[in-house]
Order: C-alpha cells, then structure tokens, then sequence
C-alpha cells in the first residue's frame, strides 16, 4: 500500500505568521479551507491512502467525514508527526509514503500525479525560491530520514546523496506554491484556479483589510 501523509497543526497553532492580517479565528478558517482543498486532489489519487495526523479532533473530523485516515499526533511538533507517520507506514508494510503540507491549496491532481509518477526511491518537490520543501516521497519511508523544516530542500537533497540515492526533482507551479506570508494571500485571491481557500478570504474580505493597510501605510 501506499499512503500520502498531511500533517496538520492545531487550529489554535496554525499559520501564526498571518497574524498581521488575520485574526485566530480567520487563520482557523484558513487552515480548514486550505486542508479540504489538498484533500479534494489527494483523495483523487488512485492507489494512495490519504492520511491525516493533527492533534486537533476538529481537523480529525472533517478529515474522517472526507474519507481519509486519520492519526492523533502525540507528540507536537511537524518531525513527531512524520515520524508517526513512518512508523505507522512501516506496520502496515507501505511500500511508499508521501508527506505533503497542506498549505498548499493552488495544487492539482495533474501536479501531483506527475510528482506521484516519477521514478526512483526519492521524489521532492521545492516551494518556490528552493528553499523549502513541500513534498517529500520515499519509496520505502526507511530509505532516508525526512529532513523538514529550514532550508530543507538543500537538506533533503544532501540526505539522499549522504544515502546514495538518487533523487528526483518535481518542478511544479502548483505544488511549489504555499501559504507563508501575507502577500501569498494576494496571489490566493488572484489566482484563478476556484478553491475554498480563495472563497473563504473573500468572505472574510481580506482584501479590502489588506488595501486599506496599505493605503494607511
């Protein structure tokens, strides 16, 4: 079998950087939206499990209520997550397990079949400016440590050579794309692709906050 891994924050934890823009509620919302986004692509991919570890039960439920597995995280931190993950992976003889970061809403399933289908034991996909690393797929997990976190594109990349494994590059608009920063909201609301994550913004008229600060600044 094979399983794609979302791990997710709790609600009260998420995106903290977007506190100049959006309040704990709004970020909430945000979360949520964006999670049921990557779900509508993963879900879609056939011969993969999806699964969801967040210590969050709001999370939990809507990821169960969608169709995925879902883990509750014991330990915090995104690497315990992982490493659940794996170990969860290497009970039920995965023979690959894919980690993706849900913020990553602009995502299609044509990206991430592409990315899915490429060959060999190590498949990683940059977020924009090749600094971190947005997918990670290893076939098996145990072939090398997921190395998240800062600058972990370079990380994983010295990683796979440190194992001697080559390592294939998914070069994908859709999946380099993530929600850091205030003005990755910008490029969510203009982007044409429809998503939740877009309308939701709309709704809360995060643009309008946003122009206005602007305008004050």
């Amino acid at each position: 079998m094979r399983a794609i891994v979302l791990p997710v924050k709790s609600l009260e934890l998420s995106k903290t950087r977007l506190a100049p823009v959006l309040d704990p509620l709004e970020r909430a919302a945000l979360t949520l939206a964006m999670l049921e986004d990557v779900l509508d692509v993963t879900l879609t991919m056939p011969g993969w499990d999806t699964w969801v570890v967040s210590p969050d039960e709001a999370i939990l439920e809507v990821s169960r209520r969608r169709g995925a597995d879902t883990l509750v995280e014991t330990e915090p931190s995104l690497d315990e997550a992982i490493r659940q993950a794996e170990t969860e992976a290497t009970g039920r003889g995965a023979d690959a397990l894919a980690v993706l970061l849900p913020d990553t809403p602009l995502v299609t399933p044509a990206a991430l079949t592409r990315a899915l289908h490429m060959p060999g034991p190590v498949v990683v996909a940059p977020s924009t400016g090749a600094q971190g690393t947005n997918l990670l797929v290893r076939r098996p997990s145990t072939v090398m440590p997921a190395r998240f976190g800062p600058d972990s594109y370079r990380r994983h990349l010295a990683a796979a050579a440190q194992h001697h494994l080559p390592i294939a590059v998914a070069e994908h608009p859709e999946l380099a794309f993530d929600v850091d920063a205030p003005s990755d909201i910008l490029t969510l609301l203009q982007s044409p692709r429809p998503t939740r994550t877009r309308d939701v913004l709309r709704e809360l008229r995060v643009d309008e906050r946003m122009s206005a600060r602007a305008g004050g600044a």
